[in-house]
């Protein structure tokens, strides 16, 4: 980790509550321990029918989040993708899905591909995590952003941040039929039905 980074302090503030921001390949995040989500949807103003993303720095470990028995087609797709601009949303049972999902059967993962996220994911673990912007607004794409709107709370360095592609994740769900389905479109662009998508 580079000597002016504030990793360490971070995740302080991450065991302590807080919510911080850290860059990623898409759009900067805002994150929590999942135990404290609930500061997201409070920072953001969003009503808590949006579900909220868990975020880690190990596909495997994303997936036994998900408290159910893993499918083969989901370990593929994760290895295929992760590290990436996919979030794959799917079942899922448990308290995180209680957390970042209140009322759901599903949860939502990511493994980014941005080094300084993956060394604070790291360190901290998996977070809960969602766009920096209040709901409406358009979200943060940077920094300097980050650090007009949202003064308040405390964001990973050294700055500038990588360039983000500017585009939220695509989002690719495991319907009740067993095939993936494209629930948003993001920097990844589906193929096929069967679930195969290209940058």
């Amino acid at each position: 980790m580079n000597e002016h980074s504030n990793c360490a302090e971070l995740h302080a503030r991450l065991l302590n509550g807080e919510a911080v921001v850290f860059p990623t390949d898409t759009l900067p995040a805002l994150a929590t321990r999942p135990e404290a989500a609930e500061r997201l949807w409070e920072i953001k103003e969003r009503p808590r029918s949006k579900p909220i993303v868990l975020m880690g720095a190990c596909g495997e470990e994303l997936l036994h989040c998900l408290n159910v028995p893993i499918q083969p087609a989901w370990r593929a797709m994760a290895k295929r993708y992760w590290p990436g601009p996919l979030t794959l949303v799917l079942p899922a049972q448990g308290a995180l899905v209680e957390r970042l999902n209140p009322g759901g059967k599903t949860l939502g993962l990511r493994q980014p591909a941005c080094q300084q996220a993956i060394e604070l994911l790291q360190r901290a673990g998996t977070l809960a995590t969602t766009s920096v912007n209040r709901s409406g607004e358009a979200a943060c794409l940077n920094a300097a952003e980050v650090a007009e709107r949202f003064p308040q709370i405390a964001h990973l360095r050294p700055i500038p941040w990588p360039e983000p592609s500017g585009l939220g994740s695509t989002v690719l769900a495991w319907d009740c039929a067993g095939a993936w389905h494209v629930l948003r479109q993001g920097s990844l662009q589906p193929l096929s039905n069967e679930g195969a998508i290209r940058p």
